[in-house]
């Protein structure tokens, strides 16, 4: 067997099939979407064992907190080449303008994955939930990438992660992404969930600004049984600062910095016929945005006032402290509205008793 031969057999042999595929894609959109999704599936498994890869080599130079960068970029150009996606990307000097920060953008569907892989800035890294690390390939790469995990069966561990996550982002100078809806949200209309208010928690006890990022409505683009090419809006907003803010101050924090994703996100959308008015929506979002029971996982359950108070703040106080003097030690007990989902998690608002 000659030298041409020995490879080019292997690939008439795997083109075949892909051939298949396409041809039968072109006759079924069903098929396509299957087809497609399973490509986009292929591309994430081979940026993880990527990820791995460069962890390591990253890890060994100093640079963990580059890792998340590198591996992004290489699955956007990935995945981005293979789906026919693009993006159009406004404000992206807001991204480094400063540290440590919470960057927040809104969740639509797996496919937001793509469109983080094209933003995601240098020192940076992700909050997860503790489950994904024993996922094979994928957990061993959020680890070493030096991804923030939290074990939603155990409160005060929970805890204990986002205490330590806020005193690391602010000795290492980095980002921490965080997805503030809790849950998907892919429409027809544009629109945005409640924020869950764990971030912006987050932001004031670590003085760290929030940098909103928005991904145009793509609906038109992917939903169930549809998946096809195109250009999407992206828009990185100005950071809002938390200086001299306090757990006070949360709820219209949150408030505010949905409101601007909101308004842009609603301006950078295709107009969808039939649609509500903007002001008509915003009024009843409370009410038929809100997640049910079945579409929700609680992340923290309540703890008895004695986990959370004062006296019982102190076996958490060595790694939580960039917290100020308001934060979890103001309050009894933990709120319950957590939402998981595609390893994204959110911390519900400490509440007062």
């Amino acid at each position: 067997m000659s030298l041409v031969s020995f490879f080019l057999k292997p690939v008439a042999y795997l083109s075949l099939p892909i051939f298949v595929l396409h041809s039968l894609s072109k006759q079924s959109p069903m098929i396509r979407y299957y087809v497609r999704v399973a490509l986009y599936l292929s591309t994430l498994g081979l940026a993880s064992a990527w990820g791995v890869i460069v962890s390591i080599g990253m890890t060994l130079i100093g640079r963990r907190f580059d890792i998340n960068y590198i591996v992004a970029r290489s699955f956007h150009f990935l995945a981005g080449n293979a789906m026919g996606i693009k993006f159009q990307l406004e404000g992206e000097e807001h991204l480094d303008s400063v540290r440590p920060a919470i960057l927040v953008g809104n969740h639509q569907s797996m496919l937001d994955i793509l469109y983080l892989g094209r933003i995601l800035p240098k020192r940076s890294s992700i909050l997860a939930k503790k489950e994904l690390l024993w996922t094979p390939i994928l957990g061993q790469f959020m680890l070493l990438s030096g991804a923030v995990f939290v074990d939603r069966g155990n409160s005060k561990k929970a805890l204990q992660s986002l205490a330590a996550a806020g005193a690391t982002m602010n000795e290492q100078q980095t980002a921490i992404w965080i997805f503030p809806e809790g849950t998907r949200t892919n429409q027809e209309a544009p629109d945005l969930l409640p924020f869950k208010k764990g971030a912006f928690h987050l932001a004031v006890q670590a003085g760290a600004p929030v940098i909103p990022v928005v991904c145009e409505n793509y609906w038109k683009l992917y939903r169930k049984g549809v998946f096809e090419p195109g250009t999407l809006k992206l828009r990185v907003l100005p950071p809002i600062p938390t200086t001299g803010l306090t757990a006070a101050d949360v709820n219209d924090l949150a408030t505010r910095t949905r409101e601007q994703m909101l308004a842009v996100l609603r301006e950078i959308s295709s107009a969808v016929p039939g649609s509500t008015k903007p002001s008509e929506e915003a009024a009843d979002t409370s009410k038929s945005q809100t997640p049910t029971p079945s579409e929700t996982t609680p992340l923290l359950a309540k703890v008895d006032s004695s986990e959370g108070s004062v006296s019982g703040a102190g076996e958490r106080s060595e790694s939580a402290t960039f917290v100020r003097k308001q934060d979890w030690s103001e309050t009894s007990s933990v709120g319950n509205e957590t939402e998981e989902d595609e390893g994204m998690i959110l911390v519900g608002r400490p509440s007062s008793s």
